[in-house]
């Protein structure tokens, strides 16, 4: 049983709004998967509840004329994995949300409560960091469009205001044209387990195919939120591909994380972490753009 004191079915997100602004203290929930564990758990006993699963205006995938990549808040994971736009033009985040969890999760699982519950170690977070996501976010005042760097405030906080939810996510044009992206979780399980760290990076090549044009490289659990790595992205920019460049992109990354110990993993060994799967990711991102890695 849940403890749940009561429940409403929002009509619409207007609808949803006015009853988050009515009744502060109550909590929006789309799939559940992390809702209903909190509650579950005595975090959220005897809370209200403001659903917002049955909006289909909150669902889907579009390409707009600019180019631009529209993914509703509570499309699933099992959709976006399938989605032929995001096959087409960011299948690294296809398979980034295709690590969370197991079948029944990734069907019920929407992507914006997987960054709204505000953990380092959303599977979605840190390739929505290296695609520079911008998040739609409504509430009683109007629209807001904020960059996803802004959104994450805190462990476990978002900047949600009083009565405000995320509605979409936006990923440009420029931030994935030409782009190729490799995400990889480490975990102590091969599935069903919580990322120890999680690594994603996209590139661009030069037209020669030797040299990195432009780099992406953002971490989950390398510090208390999601974050990028703008330093060891700028020390590669314009380098030719080889070993040097990976280890100097390592070692730069290195320099910019902040990860702790917990039981899952030493600090250590996260840091060891970040090193490895940084030189991974970018010789995957590589490949795939048709670049030649010697060794």
């Amino acid at each position: 049983m849940y403890d749940i004191e009561k429940i409403y079915q929002a009509t619409s997100v207007k609808d949803a709004i006015n009853h988050l602004v009515a009744d502060p203290k109550s909590i929006i929930i789309a799939g559940g998967s992390d809702v209903l564990i909190s509650i579950r758990h005595g975090k959220l006993a005897g809370c209200s509840l403001v659903s917002i699963y049955g909006l289909e205006e909150l669902k889907g995938i579009t390409l707009a004329e600019d180019g631009s990549i529209k993914i509703g808040a509570i499309t699933s994971f099992s959709h976006i994995t399938k989605n032929e736009i995001i096959q087409k033009y960011i299948p690294v985040l296809g398979e980034a949300v295709n690590d969370i969890g197991g079948p029944q999760l990734r069907n019920i699982g929407t992507i914006g409560g997987n960054i709204s519950n505000g953990v380092t170690s959303a599977d979605s977070a840190s390739t929505l960091f290296a695609l520079n996501a911008k998040l739609q976010i409504e509430g009683p005042t109007g629209v807001r469009v904020i960059p996803i760097s802004e959104y994450y405030v805190g462990p476990g906080k978002v900047s949600l205001k009083n009565g405000e939810l995320l509605t979409a996510i936006y990923i440009t044009k420029e931030n994935y044209e030409n782009f190729t992206g490799n995400y990889i979780k480490y975990a102590m399980r091969n599935a069903m387990d919580i990322a120890t760290l999680g690594c994603s990076v996209t590139c661009k090549l030069s037209a020669s195919k030797d040299t990195i044009y432009d780099v992406h490289l953002a971490f989950g659990v390398a510090g208390p939120i999601p974050m990028r790595c703008p330093k060891a992205e700028e020390a590669i920019k314009g380098m030719k591909i080889s070993d040097e460049m990976f280890n100097i992109f390592a070692e730069v990354a290195k320099s910019e994380v902040s990860p702790r110990s917990s039981w899952r993993a030493s600090k250590d060994f996260r840091l060891h972490l970040v090193c490895e799967l940084s030189k991974r990711a970018l010789k995957e991102s590589i490949r795939k753009s048709g670049g030649i890695i010697n060794g």
